[in-house]
């Protein structure tokens, strides 16, 4: 939803602005005013690439002992404030200067809509009286915001920031949770005399008419963007909108699982959202004990190995199942667009976004029952309805069993020899093996990505990052970084393709600026493996898709971190690399293995579209 409602319209005329207070002394600023309200709303870090326009907010953030984290592109920012904001589960917060700073957010915003995570995102705007007259970075910012964000507004004076923040925290939370924008004009954050001083008022020495109507227009202007500001305001957060489900829908959705023989959960992010704790979700499912499969930000909510987890041959388990559970999941491409689903299987979708619930409902699929409801509370409350209720072991065996035989598949794959460099999922297998139970893991490529999802497991719940339904390359750099500063006992590991390795290489120099060691796992196969995978068979030729074995561990290097190199010369010590790498990350470094790898026909005939 993209309006500005009225109530914050709340610039008067200049006559009425002259009966308010203007403390034309005051040293105090509209920034001071935007970090009160982040405090008070437990924002505890802001990312940023620091620009002139917001400089204000980033001082009085500083001073009130919220952390400022640069990046070295806005994007990475607004990535890291979406990994905070999975893990935190508070508003993840992103500051970035007008114009192009903003624009370069436009990819990560998007990001943080189809994953549907509460972020802030603060812009900086040209002055009131210049927009729209060729000011330093001046665009029509609004415009490109309004079809991303929930909540789009421009602070038109310095009253009006604290009850424009309170709602567009609020709103970010609210219902299906999301991106907000607000618009800060570089006259609404600086102080008095400063804009005074700027606006061009000439005050001494003779004036002539024309120039006193100027000053009396300005004086206006400036009497108007100041009256009030500093007159004391409430900044607590307002309460956040949740949906519940009713007790009808609740009884409805037990009786149909009561009924099934063979049910199936299909669990997505907004399963680990507030306000239930995700080991409340976890008890609550393991008391079912129906088969789950997890995606998104619930992997890993059963942990590492779970009798009711489910990760291989989903398509199979849904053909057979007479119950399926949507809880957050969605018919996107993901599931076929519904088409995976059984004709003859009841179905029940869980989802707080209405358009989420019934999405391809009219091609492939009818829901049997659709609930416009928080998930997390929505499972509690049906396990409650379910007491007594245990899922049939017969059918959990089944798919165990179809996952324990898939696994000694890709075991026995793994050991194959590769046509150059190592087999992927032999460096996989080792370093799911080594991996510590405090591990998050972040996925940041293609082929390489692809295939580590089948091998790795989250160790528990918001344990996993990846970009979710928009499948955007270059999250790993911000997304690491927000999840080490949420979590500084975490090790985070980040996977990476070689391609997508490129968007966010140089934040190893914020990692290594800012104290929060990462390590990189590198899959490097000298190419857009995804892509090539169909356009080669397809049409002959792998234009646009070849890339070189290049030497990114000494890239990271060059930006203050370590590096390491895996390949066939020293293939027999793999597990020796690694865990080297694990000790260099636990002296506090950052680290990028580069792991050169050849090619496999694991996941043959996936497409990338």
């Amino acid at each position: 939803m993209n309006f500005r409602p009225n109530v914050f319209n709340l610039c008067d005329t200049a006559v009425r602005s002259r009966q308010r207070r203007v403390d034309e002394k005051s040293k105090r600023h509209g920034g001071e005013l935007v970090a009160e309200v982040l405090n008070q709303h437990g924002i505890t870090h802001v990312f940023t690439l620091v620009g002139g326009h917001i400089s204000p907010i980033l001082v009085a953030c500083e001073k009130l002992g919220i952390r400022v984290v640069d990046t070295r592109h806005e994007a990475t920012a607004v990535f890291a404030a979406d990994a905070l904001a999975r893990l935190s589960g508070t508003v993840g917060v992103a500051a970035v200067t007008a114009g192009p700073g903003l624009t370069n957010t436009v990819t990560a915003v998007k990001n943080a809509q189809m994953a549907e995570s509460p972020i802030l995102l603060i812009g900086g705007a040209a002055a009131t009286l210049l927009k729209g007259r060729g000011a330093l970075q001046d665009i029509d910012q609004m415009s490109l915001f309004k079809p991303l964000c929930k909540f789009c507004a421009t602070v038109n004076c310095v009253r009006e920031i604290v009850p424009t923040l309170r709602k567009a925290l609020q709103m970010a939370q609210s219902g299906t949770p999301g991106p907000v924008f607000v618009e800060f004009p570089i006259d609404t954050l600086y102080p008095y005399e400063l804009v005074k001083k700027e606006i061009g008022m000439k005050e001494k020495g003779p004036t002539s008419l024309v120039q006193k109507v100027i000053n009396w227009y300005l004086q206006n202007h400036l009497t108007n963007l100041f009256a009030g500001a500093w007159e004391p305001k409430d900044t607590s957060p307002l309460p956040v909108i949740i949906p519940y489900a009713s007790s009808s829908q609740i009884q409805q959705c037990a009786k149909l699982v009561s009924r099934a023989k063979k049910p199936v959960i299909l669990l997505g992010s907004q399963a680990t959202l507030p306000p239930t704790p995700v080991s409340e979700l976890r008890a609550a499912l393991e008391t079912l004990g129906i088969p789950c499969f997890l995606g998104g930000m619930s992997r890993g909510l059963l942990g590492r190995k779970s009798e009711i987890q489910a990760r291989q041959q989903r398509r199979e388990a849904l053909k057979d199942a007479d119950l399926v559970i949507l809880a957050g999941a969605v018919c996107d491409f993901r599931l076929g667009y519904g088409r995976v689903l059984n004709r003859r299987s009841k179905i029940i979708a869980i989802n707080r976004d209405k358009d989420q619930l019934y999405k391809n409902s009219d091609m492939f699929w009818k829901p049997a029952i659709a609930v416009q409801a928080d998930v997390g509370s929505t499972i509690s409350a049906l396990t409650a309805a379910l007491k007594g209720y245990r899922c049939d072991p017969d059918w959990v065996h089944l798919l165990r069993s179809r996952d324990e035989e898939t696994e000694k598949k890709n075991s026995v794959k793994a050991e194959e020899t590769t046509n150059v460099h190592l087999n992927p999922l032999k460096v996989l297998h080792t370093l799911e093996d080594i991996m510590t139970d405090n591990t998050i893991l972040v996925a940041d490529g293609g082929d390489f990505v692809a295939t580590a999802a089948y091998i790795l497991r989250p160790r528990g719940p918001l344990m996993w990052l990846d970009p979710g339904a928009f499948g955007t390359l270059g999250v790993g750099g911000g997304f690491a970084l927000g999840a080490k500063l949420c979590r500084p006992d975490a090790e985070v590991v980040v996977i990476y393709g070689d391609g997508s390795l490129g968007y966010s290489v140089a934040e190893f120099d914020t990692f290594t600026r800012h104290k929060t060691p990462v390590l990189a796992v590198v899959g490097n196969d000298a190419g857009w493996t995804q892509i090539a995978r169909e356009q080669v068979p397809l049409f002959g030729t792998s234009v646009g898709c070849d890339l070189d074995y290049t030497n990114y561990h000494e890239v990271a290097r060059g930006y203050g971190g370590r590096g390491l190199q895996l390949d066939r010369t020293n293939e027999d010590k793999i597990k020796e690399v690694l865990q080297q790498a694990f000790a260099e990350y636990r002296n506090g470094n950052s680290i990028l293995i580069n792991v050169l790898i050849g090619k496999t026909n694991f996941r043959e005939g996936s497409i990338s579209v």
